[in-house]
């Protein structure tokens, strides 16, 4: 198996995933006041089930969590229900109170 490596590209505001130099899949985004609303994710057909869409998701979440300032407002139903299985990013949600984000 090859390996999937993400990469941020700001200019075209997304994440990307490349296996073997190819576009696999990327994770579109929107900055906003103090938010990254990720909108959509794609992943190539041909790259389906081989771990893609959750690299894209994990290097994503951890890029805005590590970068700081900002919280994450999920709109892409990839992305919610990628958090939704992966709780400890769940702090980083917009609209979570502090409370629940602990738990």
């Amino acid at each position: 198996m090859s390996e999937t490596v993400v990469s941020h590209s700001p200019d075209k505001t997304r994440y990307e995933a490349h296996v073997d130099g190819k576009l696999a899949g990327f994770a579109e985004y929107i900055l906003a006041d103090g938010l990254v609303v990720f909108t959509h994710t794609e992943v190539d057909p041909a790259f389906e089930g081989q771990g893609v869409g959750s690299s894209l998701a994990r290097f994503a979440l951890d890029d805005v969590r590590d970068s700081g300032g900002r919280r994450v407002l999920p709109m892409c139903p990839f992305i919610k229900g990628w958090i939704a299985r992966h709780r400890e990013y769940v702090p980083i949600v917009y609209g979570v109170p502090e409370s629940t984000a602990k738990d």
